[in-house]
């Protein structure tokens, strides 16, 4: 905050200068710079909610955004795609709808795709327009939008109130909404703001996100970065409330690290794991949502490293209860890749984490003292009423994960991982 009143934030855009000028910030239209005093700040961004509901075209789909709330969202905004058979190679419209079919088919992943590949094959200006499209055609679940400016977000809109109505509703929750990038450090670019204060005046949402790497975009502390990273999250999400009160509004955390050695990003550290936390904490403190992200490596194929990796970036989302956890599954190379077999493999992390998070069960039935009784001392379990009754719903049961032993694995193929995942998003596409 401190930082908001002495050093300032620059905000490229006239009506965003315009609307903190009459909020009473200190505003140089010239430079495009705002000093926020902390009496205003903290006074818009108590009017932000604190929940809301995410709706989709089919109520059962919508979602709760809030409290202890976690929503996985599939990957989003890669370059490239990459599978098993095809390699790497730039996405098109087809490994769009692949996407589409998988994040559908998957109950885990719980938001429709944004922009999950680039589609270098469709013309620039109707990408925005195929993304919603896509979305909107194969999934039932709740619809991102891309967030690059005014008109992009218009035509969000416009979409949207296809398939909802020409009244949103947005007293009942937003139908729409998408991702706010601060130009880190210290700077809202006008795509960015156009963007946002759109969806703010229709009444939907926006998940407002610093994108920081400590060393290069902040201070190489990672309590630094942090401390930029809350200036500039609470900063947009006050705008939103001068655009309009009340708002639907996430506060976005992206923070990690450069590399020293390279100078580029590095994903799945145990600093980004601080910053996640931190952030959760921070946005907790301001009684906000709050956006963590999944599955982050920088690895290049989906090998031991990723799978590390991106644990070292999911736990801390499921321990602090990131309310929207971005880019789940299928994230390569710093984020330029979607692995179509890598997404089968983050999959099966969140089923497991999920099902982690609905804890044992503590019923007598459960504690089964009478059966422990029945077999006593040096006997096994296997032939019990209470085993038979529970040995098919007893235990998280693996889809990808293999538990067969060496000889059988060998008989079968000796396939790994990879080649398994591979044939499960082949087989969940075709059905």
């Amino acid at each position: 905050i401190l930082t908001l009143e002495e050093t300032g934030m620059r905000f490229q855009d006239v009506e965003a200068l315009d609307l903190w000028e009459k909020a009473g910030a200190k505003v140089d239209h010239q430079s495009q710079h705002v000093w926020i005093d902390r009496g205003l700040l903290m006074g818009l961004v108590e009017k932000a909610p604190s929940s809301f509901w995410f709706r989709a075209r089919n109520p059962e789909r919508s979602r709760f955004i809030g409290e202890n709330s976690i929503n996985f969202f599939q990957n989003a905004g890669m370059v490239f795609v990459r599978d098993l058979k095809g390699g790497r190679r730039p996405g098109t419209r087809d490994d769009y709808l692949t996407l589409a079919k998988m994040a559908q088919m998957t109950n885990v992943i719980h938001i429709a795709p944004l922009q999950a590949v680039v589609m270098h094959d469709v013309p620039v200006h109707e990408k925005h327009l195929q993304n919603y499209l896509i979305g909107a055609l194969y999934s039932d679940k709740p619809l991102q939008a891309v967030s690059h400016g005014r008109v992009i977000v218009g035509d969000a809109i416009e979409m949207a109130k296809i398939i909802h109505g020409e009244d949103l509703r947005p007293e009942e929750g937003p139908v729409v909404g998408g991702v706010i990038n601060v130009n880190s450090p210290l700077v809202y670019d006008d795509r960015m703001l156009g963007g946002m204060m759109t969806f703010a005046k229709h009444g939907q949402y926006t998940v407002v996100t610093p994108f920081i790497l400590a060393g290069a975009m902040s201070p190489v502390t990672m309590v630094a970065a942090i401390a930029q990273q809350n200036a500039e999250a609470l900063a947009g999400i006050a705008l939103l409330q001068l655009v309009r009160e009340g708002s639907p509004v996430v506060y976005g955390g992206f923070t990690t690290n450069v590399d020293m050695k390279s100078g580029s990003p590095a994903f799945g550290t145990p600093e980004g794991a601080w910053a996640f936390l931190m952030g959760m904490q921070l946005a907790r403190r301001y009684g906000l949502p709050y956006r963590g992200s999944g599955a982050l490596t920088t690895a290049n194929v989906p090998d031991a490293q990723a799978a590390a990796e991106s644990l070292w970036s999911l736990w801390p989302c499921i321990l602090g209860h990131a309310n929207l956890v971005f880019h789940s599954v299928g994230w390569l190379e710093s984020g330029l890749t979607a692995s179509l077999e890598k997404f089968v493999m983050d999959v099966e992390n969140l089923a497991m984490m999920q099902h982690f998070l609905a804890g044992p069960e503590f019923s007598d039935n459960a504690f089964a003292l009478g059966s422990i009784a029945e077999v006593g001392p040096a006997g096994h379990h296997f032939g019990t009423a209470h085993t038979q009754a529970r040995f098919e719903t007893a235990f998280y049961p693996p889809f990808l994960h293999d538990r067969r032993n060496l000889g059988q694995w060998q008989e079968e193929g000796s396939e790994d991982a990879v080649m398994r995942a591979h044939k499960i998003w082949k087989e969940v596409v075709r059905a």
